[in-house]
């Protein structure tokens, strides 16, 4: 899981350089702000012994940066961003076989969530 969050935050920091102005300073930087909460989220639910508590957070985070892809993949204004590959479905991955368990349990109505 730490992988593919760690990929997709270079993948945003990257795409995010490429915005027009008015969208870097605004968007682009609440999603690599956000990116950057879902490593600490991470290391929080490897440290912690109770890890549903912190993997609702880090699936509330993640929802909201899903959020922003979608604004940002439906914006005109943002060109070449669907082109890179990077869409709300292309970060829609999640599965680290050590916590599998708590995906399952903070997770069951929650479609978007492909467990490994």
């Amino acid at each position: 899981m730490f992988a593919d969050v760690y990929a997709l935050t270079v993948k945003v920091f990257t795409v995010t350089q490429e915005f027009p102005r008015e969208y870097k300073f605004t968007l682009g930087q609440d999603m690599k702000r956000d990116c950057l909460v879902l490593l600490r989220s991470i290391y929080r639910i490897n440290k912690s012994r109770d890890k549903a508590e912190h993997l609702e957070g880090f699936l509330d985070d993640f929802e909201l940066l899903r959020l922003q892809v979608r604004l940002a993949t439906g914006n005109p204004s943002i060109q070449g961003i669907a082109h890179v590959g990077f869409s709300s479905h292309s970060i829609a991955r999640c599965g680290d076989p050590t916590l599998d368990y708590c995906l399952r349990a903070a997770t069951q109505n929650c479609a978007w969530v492909h467990l490994a």
